[in-house]
């Protein structure tokens, strides 16, 4: 891992987002909570919070943070059809909030996937990507 013992400690936020595109008929079984494993949202949402905090369990040299927020959406998206997923992670650290949020949209997606799949296999994740970050001495990033 890189040493940060010497960064000073700051207020870290990231914000990431992606999202899973699905076919119509999935789509309306989602969102009628007829799907046989249950509520889709909901799990997903629980899920990426759950694979924010162990972040540093799955990505090999990642530091383990204590993390003060974990917030995680999962928005049906008709004009998908599918799902987008938003993550805000926030701690007081010396390094970043980045994987753990990235990995939040991830885990979320892939819950979808595993939820739905019994209707729709042709499924897709997509568009994962950090939006925003900050704290620590590189300030500042807004994804264009």
């Amino acid at each position: 891992m890189v040493d940060v013992s010497e960064k000073p400690v700051s207020v870290r936020r990231a914000v990431a987002e992606g999202f899973i595109v699905m076919s119509r008929e999935a789509f309306a079984a989602l969102e009628a909570g007829s799907l046989k494993k249950g509520d889709a949202l909901s799990s997903a949402r629980i899920a990426g919070i759950m694979a924010a905090k162990k972040t540093a369990d799955l990505v090999p040299l990642c530091h383990p943070l204590a993390l003060t927020k974990v917030e995680v959406s999962c928005e049906p998206a008709p004009n998908l059809p599918g799902v987008m997923v938003r993550a805000e992670v926030g701690t007081t650290d010396r390094t970043g909030v980045e994987m753990e949020a990235l990995t939040a949209v991830a885990v979320a997606c892939l819950t979808v996937y595993d939820m739905a799949k019994a209707v729709d296999r042709a499924m897709r994740i997509d568009g994962i990507r950090l939006l925003e970050k900050s704290g620590g001495t590189s300030g500042e990033y807004h994804a264009p």
